[in-house]
């Protein structure tokens, strides 16, 4: 099972330094996926979580592809209304070309009213136009004439029952995000229907879970995969691997933009983690 980690690239604290030193220290410490977020326009919806300066994926990754050299890059998640799907297809597959293969492109619905506004683009149909999106990227990659370096892994994101039924009929693996367990043991069952009622394999699975290491163990029902004691993020992960995880990407970044003022405290979670990891392999 392969282990990635979802990079900051929004915040007080970060500036192409510091995502340059989140990149080596992320390839260095042994993970094998990088990952960033996307937003356009940060709105005062967007801004209430992530707040600016807000460096935009595609731009963000082909400068770290330069500064790294074995690490995957992708997104979690691309939002995929936002840019006009000929547009997308290019980026990610010359992305792809130039760093040598490394792209995984995953995608999403979104969520922000406000920046769909400012962008001219239809909430209502975000579902729909992201359905003709995916299939716009499908059908450019085919032509590597015109799209050299496609076609790119295609993760889809999104924890709802639409969002699975997606993740089969065009995904290479489905994306949920932040989840409790027992959760994702349900919709994992509801995953597998979905795709024998769709007469489709079931995609690969690839969640992204939090990580908040605690020096007592975090309890109750509403407790996400990812967050405790060393010991319980541990045993998380190999229950993922258990259910059939191909990739599980750490999401270190809690909800507090000041968290990017100080990457250390995500650094030397990232490592113990990447140490129990040596040890065990």
């Amino acid at each position: 099972m392969r282990i990635g980690v979802n990079v900051p690239n929004f915040g007080p604290g970060t500036d192409p330094g510091v995502l340059r030193d989140w990149a080596r220290t992320v390839e260095g410490l042994g993970f094998d996926l990088l990952m960033v977020s996307d937003h356009v326009v940060v709105t005062p919806d967007v801004a209430e979580q992530y707040p600016a300066p807000f460096y935009e994926p595609f731009t963000t990754l082909s400068w770290l592809a330069g500064v790294t050299d074995r690490i995957r890059l992708g997104t979690t998640v691309l939002i995929l209304p936002y840019r006009h799907p000929l547009l997308t297809a290019r980026m990610a597959a010359n992305l792809n070309m130039l760093s040598g293969g490394r792209l995984v492109l995953g995608v999403g619905v979104g969520w922000a009213r406000q920046e769909f506004a400012a962008l001219g683009v239809p909430f209502e149909r975000r579902g729909a136009l992201t359905d003709e999106h995916l299939t716009a990227l499908r059908e450019a990659w085919k032509d590597d004439a015109d799209y050299a370096g496609g076609p790119v892994p295609l993760w889809i994101g999104g924890n709802s029952a639409a969002g699975r039924r997606r993740a089969v009929r065009v995904g290479d693996a489905w994306h949920p995000l932040r989840f409790t367990l027992p959760w994702l043991h349900e919709a994992v069952g509801e995953l597998a229907s979905q795709a024998r009622e769709q007469g489709r394999p079931v995609p690969a699975l690839a969640p992204r879970i939090a990580l908040r290491i605690t020096a007592e163990p975090v309890t109750g029902p509403d407790r996400l995969a990812g967050e405790g004691t060393l010991e319980q993020v541990t045993a998380d992960l190999a229950e993922l691997r258990a259910l059939g995880a191909d990739t599980v990407v750490l999401d270190p970044f809690n909800g507090d933009p000041r968290e990017t003022l100080r990457p250390q405290t995500a650094w030397q979670a990232l490592a113990a983690v990447a140490a129990h990891r040596s040890r065990t392999e």
